[in-house]
């Protein structure tokens, strides 16, 4: 059964994802373009480890709402913040010890990827505020 008000939640970690995805695409093509497919991949990568532990932290942290089961919702909000930053850190150690990879297209797409959600949250006011 889905809890109707974890729904506003899941569409703003919905939209921030795509604006995530949206930049590690961009950033791939770019890459892609001017510098050849290993600098590509690497921003791929990049763009992976910072989009993957998100996603388990959405799917995590908006299972519970209301106030009947807020600390059900503390609860799933502090494993799922564990659980982004265990995954964030093994999948780095994955990227680094099994992928050729350019560091500097690796982390600038990280790091851009990483400022996506502020620019998702921009998006937002202004769509919320036409409603």
């Amino acid at each position: 059964m889905t809890n109707i008000l974890t729904k506003p939640g899941k569409k703003v970690a919905n939209i921030q994802l795509l604006m995530q995805l949206i930049v590690t695409l961009l950033s791939f093509i770019t890459i892609y373009f001017n510098w050849g497919f290993t600098l590509a991949q690497s921003a791929l990568a990049g763009g992976a480890v910072s989009i993957i532990p998100n996603f388990v932290f959405a799917l995590k942290a908006f299972k519970f709402a209301g106030a009947s089961a807020s600390q059900q919702v503390v609860d799933s909000f502090y494993k799922g913040v564990k659980l982004k930053m265990i995954l964030t850190a093994i999948l780095f150690v994955l990227c680094f010890k099994f992928l050729d990879l350019t560091p500097i297209a690796f982390f600038t797409t990280y790091s851009l990827t990483m400022l996506a959600p502020f620019l998702a949250g921009v998006v937002n006011k202004f769509n919320f505020n036409q409603q």
